[in-house]
């Protein structure tokens, strides 16, 4: 979160005597976020006056998620305000590589493995004896256990399948087929099908 805040406050301001409620509310409102003001590497003033009788302000602030190690990072660069009587504000946040899973368990749509599934989770909720459930106890466990036979009933049913950068979980065998119509037959005709039911589904 970065902005021109307009708030003179002793806490980011040395130049500036007093403490106002503002800055207190701006604290708390960026704490209910996770957020944390940053402290510049160098600490200049952010607004430069455009007359001599005004006075320069720091009003200019950055907060980023508590814990962040940019934290004490973020450097004023006065010399790069060019028009503006503001100077620049910038930070480098590093992006680190992040293993994501490239497997996860499908079941095709219209497919037998889900009118199968969809059976199975069926039965399942009508062989609830609910005449069992008199207290708090019982009804998780009886929650409990629906949840896991609806676990079992997608793991036996669901097949595990390889996540890559052009992965559409709306995707199925027919759009795979009305495709390899068109890639064998290479007709106007036969690709616009293939894109109006691409588009339909989207």
């Amino acid at each position: 979160m970065a902005c021109d805040f307009n708030i003179r406050d002793s806490f980011w301001d040395p130049a500036f005597s007093h403490h106002s409620y503002l800055c207190d509310n701006l604290l708390i409102v960026a704490d209910s976020f996770n957020l944390e003001l940053l402290c510049p590497t160098n600490n200049v003033f952010t607004r430069y006056s455009d007359s001599n009788s005004g006075s320069n302000s720091t009003i200019d602030l950055i907060f980023l998620r508590s814990g962040s190690r940019e934290l004490n990072s973020h450097s004023i660069i006065p010399n790069l305000q060019l028009s503006s009587d503001h100077a620049l504000l910038t930070i480098t946040i590093g992006i680190t590589e992040e293993n994501i899973d490239s497997f996860k368990f499908s079941i095709v749509k219209n497919s037998e493995e889900e009118s199968r599934f969809i059976e199975e989770v069926l039965h399942t909720i009508k062989s609830i004896n609910t005449d069992d459930l008199v207290n708090s106890f019982k009804l998780e466990e009886a929650t409990k256990s629906l949840a896991s036979r609806i676990n079992y009933a997608w793991k036996i049913n669901s097949k595990r399948i390889k996540i890559t950068k052009r992965f559409k979980s709306w995707w199925n065998k027919e759009y795979n087929n009305t495709l390899n119509t068109f890639w064998s037959s290479r007709s106007w005709e036969n690709w616009k099908s293939f894109k109006h039911k691409v588009k339909a589904m989207k």
